[in-house]
């Protein structure tokens, strides 16, 4: 695995202000979207069965691993083992207008509240991703991962792996108070536009394999 670097926060908004911001957000997210949150729950169950969450360990700031929510887009594999590739056949018309809606990702407001996650950051990635990252790559975990960030605005899963981590170590060097809220209102333009929700030749993104494949 590589080593991450020492991140230390640049100015007030990241020390004092960044995190009871987030705080603050996910919560009136989560009020607001109370009841969007127990329709979608509710239909989940209805269509894909129980449990309506996906919980799966992430990597999180300096790679500590975290539970992730999300509500569940395909059926339960067979044998209890997710596999990135079988996705496209597990998943449902139901669970594509999830994830094009990003409704799928709402849980993750949760996330927000217990610190596991801020609002704006690098997307949390696969665990087996971590032994892949070059060093440059890595420096994405000396922040919070986000529940969007730079790379989502700027193409999301439509760009290759190379240019995502560009993105988010681009985000790790510069968090500033009006970067934030810019990014929100793009991503809020970007889910409207329902744009760059998959790849070329994938139903979200293929798997990343390592920083020496140029892999989209």
């Amino acid at each position: 695995m590589t080593t991450m670097g020492e991140h230390k926060p640049y100015g007030f908004y990241e020390r004092f202000v960044k995190r009871p911001q987030d705080f603050l957000c996910a919560l009136l997210a989560i009020i607001v979207l109370s009841p969007v949150l127990l329709i979608v729950a509710f239909l989940v169950r209805i269509k894909l069965g129980s449990p309506a969450l996906f919980i799966q360990e992430r990597p999180g700031l300096n790679g500590k691993f975290f539970k992730l929510y999300k509500f569940r887009t395909t059926f339960q594999p067979k044998n209890g083992v997710f596999n990135l590739n079988q996705d496209a056949v597990r998943l449902t018309s139901f669970g594509k207008k999830l994830r094009s809606t990003s409704l799928d990702e709402l849980p993750e407001l949760f996330n927000i509240l217990k610190s596991d996650m801020s609002v704006v950051g690098p997307r949390h990635l696969l665990a087996q991703y971590l032994t892949r990252y070059n060093d440059r790559q890595a420096r994405r975990h000396e922040v919070r991962p986000g529940f969007t960030g730079l790379a989502q605005v700027h193409g999301r899963n439509a760009i290759s792996w190379e240019e995502k981590f560009e993105w988010d170590v681009k985000y790790v060097d510069h968090v500033t108070f009006l970067g934030d809220w810019k990014i929100i209102l793009e991503t809020l333009k970007t889910v409207f536009k329902r744009e760059g929700i998959s790849s070329n030749t994938s139903v979200t993104m293929e798997e990343f394999m390592g920083y020496g494949e140029q892999v989209k």
